[in-house]
């Protein structure tokens, strides 16, 4: 795309969109319009890979329907048809781009889930002086 171009596309987030990367499994509600009618479509499954910057910045995802065939659908973080975006997990993955997951099957296409460990809340110190007078 030509520099002129690039000033001319203005890219404003969408608020309904977190960060994502890849290995992340998602659930993306997408508007899909039939004639006169819409409705939202969901789609979950995991996110190969992250590609494009600005607006023309998309994430791939991945999921098995029926009968075992996976089904690989990109969608666009601009575009005004994305509903909105839910993390449902991370996973731990050393590549960028997952394309190893279209030869594995079953239990062997299982991500390993990141795990958070939350901080204990402080408590309060205990007063000094207290019961004496």
């Amino acid at each position: 795309m030509s520099n002129l171009m690039q000033t001319l596309a203005v890219f404003e987030p969408n608020p309904n969109i977190p960060r994502l990367r890849s290995g992340d499994t998602v659930r993306v509600h997408n508007r899909i319009v039939e004639g006169d009618r819409e409705r939202v479509q969901v789609f979950q499954g995991v996110v190969m890979r992250m590609s494009g910057s600005g607006a023309n910045a998309r994430f791939t995802v991945r999921r098995i329907a029926a009968h075992g065939v996976g089904v690989e659908r990109t969608f666009f973080l601009a575009s005004p048809r994305l509903e909105k975006v839910e993390v449902l997990r991370h996973a731990h993955v050393r590549r960028k781009q997952l394309y190893y997951l279209r030869q594995r099957r079953g239990k062997a296409a299982r991500l390993r889930a990141k795990r958070y460990v939350k901080p204990e809340p402080k408590q309060a110190a205990p007063a000094e002086n207290e019961g004496e007078e």
